[in-house]
């Protein structure tokens, strides 16, 4: 796909990825062989009949094929953009044994965009109403893409369903964890409004556990509730002068710049401060968006600190490589070991250490392993730290009766179901952090299994 310049991009929020063209739609669906037995769809987490709206794309359909992705996903255009698919349908496609795969999520992103341009707005199909005289309730605690997805279902199924959202924007992550570059807002508000016109209601502002409790929104009729409230609580690092000025968790750098829109201070008015030379900590996709702001926000250097190699690197391959197109340094085999501040308790410096790489670990990569005797100095003004985030415990903590694991997740079955009755949990808060799609697919099967429990 056609990317804007990189010395330009490096200069703008504007989005990276230019998309295709209807010819390049056309030419690159015409490569799918439409096999008998599609291993894509099983690749996909939300089930998504890729052959069937890849097909329509290679005859001008463009119109069908986006009804089509609906069927099983409210949020294409979104998806397009940043799913992992190539670690799930493209690497299941029977081309990728060759190197070329489909190229699926470009072809998803085309269609939703074409809906976007040519439609004024992608009309839902009539949903049945078997309880219209007086739908049943649910509530859905969480925009993100699990909640949304499941609302979306129920919402189809007939349910009157209400979406609380602490922040003042639905979307949840798509909102305030990625830059406009790779994720515009416009493009999230698009996908959400249709979810809107299924008849789902969203409630902003309205933090479940503090503006009302679960067992008051029993009291107030939901019969049925879902909670996705994802993983918003960042990890730290635990070394000296972390709590230094000028050292941020990426949640807070990236909610800044992307929800509350620092890059167009004073216009907007969340400030954030970036100085000359700015390292960021970690190397996901959360980490390459941080030191991709950076960059755009005004540092004049920035550096990726990681304690293995390029290869153990978590980020999209993409992502990565487009940060390094634009400038990014990669400071790698290294790990921060305290953080060093001026008089007036601002950090000024990083102390790295190197590593060598050991035995693999639980999560299958190789182990770093510190070399004593290699630390040295980094000048660095601002830090970002992105290693990581936990379950947030705020709505936990008013559900005693809630069960979680060791790592501060909710414990849900298959389907969602958690340990108290009528209340099911899907997407980051049960299993960690994951891609988006994955908890479009808890939210999904959550929805299935809360039809079933109410009819029950």
């Amino acid at each position: 796909m056609r990317t804007q310049d990189p010395k330009e991009r490096a200069k703008n929020f504007n989005e990276v990825a230019l998309g295709l063209t209807e010819d390049e739609a056309k030419s690159e669906a015409a490569r799918c062989l439409q096999c008998k037995k599609a291993l894509c769809v099983g690749g996909c987490p939300v089930e998504i009949n890729i052959p069937e709206f890849i097909g329509l794309i290679s005859k001008g359909k463009f119109e069908e094929a986006a009804e089509k992705i609906r069927e099983k996903n409210a949020l294409p255009a979104v998806c397009g953009r940043v799913c992992p698919q190539e670690d799930q349908c493209e690497k299941a496609c029977v081309l990728a044994r060759k190197n070329a795969a489909i190229g699926i999520g470009d072809l998803e992103r085309f269609v939703a965009d074409w809906d976007m341009v040519h439609k004024k707005r992608q009309e839902p199909k009539a949903r049945p109403t078997p309880n219209a005289v007086r739908p049943t309730k649910i509530a859905v605690i969480g925009s993100g893409p699990s909640g949304v997805t499941c609302a979306g279902e129920l919402a189809r199924m007939g349910y009157d369903v209400t979406v609380f959202e602490s922040l003042h924007k639905p979307g949840g992550v798509l909102m305030y964890g990625i830059p406009e570059f790779r994720l515009p807002k416009n493009i999230v508000a698009w996908d959400i409004e249709y979810v809107k016109k299924l008849g789902v209601k969203f409630e902003v502002n309205f933090l479940i556990g503090r503006t009302r409790t679960l067992d008051q929104l029993r009291s107030d009729g939901y019969k049925a509730f879902f909670i996705g409230i994802g993983a918003g609580l960042p990890y730290f690092l635990g070394v000296e002068g972390e709590s230094l000025n000028g050292i941020y968790s990426a949640n807070e750098f990236l909610t800044r710049t992307n929800l509350m829109k620092s890059y167009l201070f004073p216009e907007y008015e969340t400030p954030v401060k970036v100085g000359d030379i700015t390292a960021v900590i970690g190397a996901g996709n959360v980490a390459m968006d941080s030191a991709r702001c950076a960059l755009r926000l005004g540092a004049k250097e920035v550096h990726i600190i990681y304690r293995r190699t390029e290869k153990e690197m978590p980020a999209r391959i993409d992502e990565i490589h487009r940060a390094m197109e634009e400038g990014i340094k990669f400071d790698l085999l290294t790990h921060p070991v305290r953080f060093l501040g001026d008089e007036q308790g601002w950090v000024k410096e990083a102390e790295l250490m190197k590593n060598e790489l050991g035995e693999p670990d639980s999560s299958g990569r190789r182990r770093p392993v510190p070399i004593k005797g290699s630390n040295y100095k980094m000048k660095a003004d601002t830090v970002v730290c992105a290693i990581g985030q936990g379950s947030n415990p705020l709505l936990p903590a008013t559900m005693p009766d809630l069960k979680m694991n060791e790592n501060g997740n909710i414990i849900a079955d298959k389907n969602g179901m958690t340990s108290i009755k009528g209340v099911f949990a899907g997407g980051d808060i049960v299993t960690g952090a994951a891609p988006g799609n994955a908890a479009m697919g808890a939210g999904r099967r959550a929805a299935a299994a809360i039809d079933k429990y109410l009819k029950e």
